[in-house]
């Protein structure tokens, strides 16, 4: 396994561990990372529904910032990745209980201030489009 895998992995293991948001992170499976990628998987359950009895907005929206920041923190920056400034996400496909959702994040271009990252979610092997998300991110310190 490589370094930057077992970087996020812990990154992953420690957030879904915590007591803040994060812990929503918990059932995710790590498959790979590096090279300013990410990609992971999970399968809905019941504590990722809207009243609707299908994946929700906002939990997808949480999947979308995680993935894609963990994506940038195997690229060529330091750790840690920012805050993000903008988060736009485009909801194509229920996903239903029981179902495997693949989040793949990449990271388009880093510069010295911002990053830029897009993120798809997928379910069926790749053949449906759940989710298409798009985060930039500022890399700079964050003060009070």
């Amino acid at each position: 396994m490589s370094c930057k895998i077992e970087f996020v992995k812990n990154v992953l293991e420690k957030v879904a561990k915590g007591k803040g948001f994060g812990r929503c992170m918990k059932n995710m499976r790590l498959l790979s990372a590096g090279d300013g990628k990410c990609k992971a998987q999970f399968t809905v359950a019941e504590e990722h529904l809207n009243e609707g009895g299908f994946l929700h907005g906002g939990f997808t929206s949480t999947i979308i910032d995680c993935i894609s920041t963990y994506a940038l923190m195997t690229h060529k920056i330091e750790p840690p990745p920012g805050a993000s400034v903008d988060l736009h996400v485009t909801f194509l496909k229920a996903a239903f209980p029981g179902e495997i959702v693949t989040v793949d994040a990449k990271t388009v271009r880093a510069g010295k201030n911002l990053a830029f990252l897009m993120v798809e979610l997928t379910k069926n092997d790749g053949k449906d489009v759940v989710a298409h998300g798009q985060q930039t991110k500022y890399l700079g310190l964050i003060s009070q």
